[in-house]
């Protein structure tokens, strides 16, 4: 675990830390006066709660005593396919009863005084937008779960996938051969290669196999993790100009911010020079037509390093790492290739906005290695109010980062585990096209305490490791 007993360095002012989060919070709250920022309550559960929802017949069923508007909403996106939207901080407690109701009456019975709209869509699933005030401030996407929060298919074991590491000397190509095995990643530095499987059956027989086999070093599961959902556009353009020049390193420790995340491409013309060439491990994208998770990120940890800088230029550099590609999901396989190829390319702090609950000891190791060798690791705890561990930020070698509202006291909706390092913002306000848009979640928090910590390493010629106890210091940390 980094050293957090370690004394400030006489050269560090430790104020840096905590201008930057009051910046980063004021600027919230002027943008949350525009934006009418609000968060859901916490989620609950009582498991006589039902809600069947006959999508062929347009007739729907509720026994529901009393539920957070959070909870129903993620039950409908569940039942029905819709993607759901809903204004940020609108809370509602929705108590209903009622049997074989047409659509439109069984949402006004569970939504109660909101507003809601249904817009058909001609190539994807319908949209259901709630709201307060108005549709277009409906950005949240609610992502599908069953009234008891379960949510099928997401950040599961892949079943017929095992990542394998070999000893030296070992070849990959003769033990897939016979197993039968397809090879679709592979780490051949560090031996650790990716395995798929014509189903769960043959995985399970083939782990039994490789566990008995002397030229194997470790069998691990390989977990989704799911892509981030659609940001939505809050309507004009809000966004703070970007002023901040680049400059040549001046130190010995040049800082360089490995973004493991979706792709990115060009953000403006302002942003561009802060970009390193991007590396993908997914496969090829093209450039994003409307505002997605990796674009939204880089562009937040680029403000926050502007935010946090005393001057008007900064050596530092963003290096976007694509996990996803052009694919629905990512994997903790991917995610570990990812953070490789950051840190061989001279990344030294690296900024995780997501997460799994799987548990992979490949990536813990990885992770690990690094960390001794003076990476700075962030990453995002988790947009469900819960105290579970998410990983790879329950990672001791991680600094798990989670997100506050704009009092300054943890997000409704997001998690509060004993895992969780440092609390700082979790919404952004990001321009894309002329407009600007509304990024909420612990994502968008890790994205700033990464630009916090790459701005006060390089404002003081420092290394990332060492400007860590100053954040610790100065930023906020969960109630436990």
């Amino acid at each position: 675990m980094l050293d957090v007993s370690s004394p400030v360095p006489a050269s560090l002012p430790p104020p840096l830390g905590y201008i930057a989060a009051v910046r980063l919070t004021q600027l919230l709250r002027k943008l949350a006066a525009v934006a009418g920022l609000l968060l859901c309550s916490a989620p609950s559960s009582f498991s006589a709660d039902t809600l069947i929802w006959h999508t062929n017949q347009n007739r729907v069923s509720a026994d529901i005593e009393s539920l957070p508007l959070s909870r129903v909403l993620e039950a409908i996106a569940h039942a029905t396919g819709w993607q759901v939207y809903v204004e940020p901080n609108t809370t509602h407690t929705v108590s209903a009863r009622f049997a074989d109701l047409p659509t439109g009456e069984a949402l006004r019975l569970l939504l109660g005084r909101l507003s809601y709209a249904v817009l058909p869509q001609t190539n994807g699933p319908s949209r259901l937008y709630v709201f307060q005030s108005s549709m277009r401030n409906a950005s949240r996407q609610v992502q599908p779960a069953n009234l008891d929060g379960n949510r099928p298919g997401m950040h599961a074991r892949i079943r017929n996938e095992l990542v394998v590491t070999l000893r030296p000397g070992a070849r990959i190509e003769d033990i897939a051969r016979l197993l039968g095995a397809k090879i679709t990643g592979r780490i051949d530095s560090l031996n650790t290669y990716r395995l798929e499987f014509k189903d769960e059956e043959a995985a399970r027989k083939a782990r039994a196999w490789l566990e008995e086999h002397p030229d194997v070093e470790a069998i691990d599961f390989n977990f989704t993790v799911e892509t981030p959902p659609p940001i939505q556009p809050l309507g004009g353009d809000f966004t703070p100009a970007f002023t901040l020049k680049p400059k040549d390193p001046d130190g010995n420790c040049p800082i360089v911010v490995g973004l493991i995340d979706g792709p990115v491409g060009s953000l403006s013309k302002e942003l561009d020079p802060f970009l390193l060439p991007p590396i993908s491990v997914a496969g090829e994208s093209p450039q994003p037509a409307e505002l997605t998770h990796g674009p939204a990120m880089a562009e937040t940890i680029l403000r926050s390093v502007q935010a946090s800088t005393p001057t008007g230029s900064s050596s530092v550099r963003l290096l976007p790492v694509d996990v996803y590609g052009p694919n629905g999901t990512t994997s903790t396989f991917q995610v570990a290739e990812g953070i490789y190829r950051a840190v061989n390319a001279g990344a030294n702090v690296i900024n995780l906005s997501l997460g799994s609950p799987g548990d992979s000891p490949i990536l813990r190791q990885l992770i690990q290695t690094a960390a001794q060798q003076g990476v700075v690791f962030f990453s995002a705890a988790g947009n469900e109010p819960v105290t579970t561990p998410v990983y790879p930020a329950a990672y001791p070698e991680v600094i798990a980062v989670t997100a506050a509202d704009r009092n300054g006291q943890i997000a409704s909706y997001a998690n509060r585990g004993a895992f969780v390092d440092i609390m700082t913002p979790g919404t952004s306000i990001v321009p894309f096209n002329g407009q600007s848009y509304l990024v909420n979640g612990t994502s968008t928090a890790t994205a700033y305490a990464s630009g916090i910590a790459a701005a006060l390493a390089d404002s003081n010629r420092r290394c990332p490791p060492e400007v860590v106890p100053t954040m610790r210091a100065h930023l906020p940390v969960p109630p436990r």
